[in-house]
């Protein structure tokens, strides 16, 4: 399909790539840097102190929903990705219309229209 030539001069297929290579090696990165936030908390409660444990564990599920929005995230972006490669970046997934090169600009894997998105 590909987009339409009037999508294609307002928007940069190479800049969106770039724009979602980018983003994905920062999600990485930060999956790296916080993975020791998710690890499992000890249950010895003589090295540390109950409340410290249930602090310790709240920050444990706080890393481990940031972790699953990152990885949504990270599939947002691949499919993004797989779009480009098959020529169908700027339609939507829902409806097959195009999805406005200023949505894009703003988040490069929007799969979705404005429409089909509410």
């Amino acid at each position: 399909m590909g987009l339409n030539t009037a999508m294609a001069d307002k928007l940069d297929i190479d800049a969106m790539r770039d724009a979602l290579w980018q983003e994905r090696t920062r999600l990485g990165q930060s999956s790296v840097a916080t993975s020791g936030k998710r690890s499992p908390v000890t249950l010895d409660q003589q090295s540390v102190g109950r409340l410290s444990r249930m602090d310790a564990m709240q920050v444990q599920a706080m890393a481990q929903a940031e972790e699953a929005r990152r990885q949504q995230r990270l599939r947002l972006i691949e499919a993004a990705l797989r779009r480009i490669d098959e020529g169908e970046y700027g339609y939507c997934v829902a409806c097959g219309d195009d999805i406005v090169p200023g949505r894009l600009m703003s988040d490069p894997a929007a799969p979705r229209c404005v429409a089909c998105a509410r």
